[in-house]
């Protein structure tokens, strides 16, 4: 079998099915393991499909959201320095707003540092991690869990946040689109994103080069509810220069 062939089979068998690993288009093609991820890196740079941890997802599934755990080790460089960059902007005594995102679970490792912090969020990974940061008080507010992300959402959690008021919330996104605007798969979950959003003073949007240009399902804010946005040096400078031109402060990091 000729390679186009196959990588044509592949992208077939994902689009149908939303989603495969290697190991099963392994079997399904009878060919290696090693010869499949490099058919999936090549047709990720083509756009035409999005590998995950350990396979890989349709990129024409707009409401398909990976876990947690699938997407914890993708860009792993950008979000570390996305994150590092971000938590400059945190003060001691502040009281922070984290969102459930991959991208904040870094910033949430740059915290233990601090010796008086008021953490607010709905991720339950975020409240096992902090759990032992004497200077950090945690309050998790309640609401739905949802098992792909862990992260507690929906009317209750909205009604949790409608009571606060904190300094500085940090937001991730699935996508950030200059028209669209910023999308989730899950409209609950963008529902509560965007109570997250006005119940903070000020927004921190944290987005590595991966969801520029992309449009999920849900729109949970316009781009001008960002006051900073923190992306990595992937973004491509014409994008910068239109997203400042809408008033929004880009704060670009360098990957090593």
């Amino acid at each position: 079998m000729y390679s186009e062939e196959r990588k044509a089979l592949i992208l077939d068998y994902i689009q149908k099915k939303s989603r495969a690993s290697v190991q099963e288009l392994g079997e399904y093609l009878n060919v290696s393991e090693s010869t499949i991820r490099r058919d999936l890196k090549e047709l990720e740079d083509l756009k035409l499909l999005k590998r995950t941890h350990g396979g890989a997802i349709s990129v024409e599934n707009v409401n398909f959201e990976p876990t947690f755990r699938e997407k914890e080790d993708q860009y792993f460089l950008e979000k570390g320095a996305i994150a590092k960059r971000a938590v400059e902007f945190i003060k001691e005594g502040d009281t922070i707003l984290l969102d459930s995102g991959t991208t904040i679970f870094h910033v949430v490792k740059e915290l233990k540092r601090f010796q008086k912090l008021t953490v607010v969020t709905n991720s339950l990974i975020f409240a096992h991690e902090l759990q032992d940061s004497q200077g950090i008080d945690v309050i998790i507010i309640g609401g739905f869990l949802r098992r792909e992300t862990l992260a507690l959402v929906g009317p209750l959690a909205e009604e949790a946040l409608s009571a606060i008021k904190v300094d500085k919330a940090f937001i991730a996104t699935n996508g950030l689109d200059i028209k669209e605007g910023l999308t989730t798969p899950n409209l609950i979950e963008a529902s509560t994103k965007r109570k997250m959003i006005e119940s903070s003073k000020q927004v921190f949007l944290l987005a590595d080069h991966s969801k520029i240009g992309k449009i999920a399902f849900a729109k949970f804010a316009n781009i001008n509810k960002v006051d900073k946005l923190i992306i990595d040096d992937a973004v491509p400078e014409y994008t910068v220069k239109e997203l400042i031109k809408l008033g929004i402060e880009v704060v670009t990091v360098t990957v090593s």
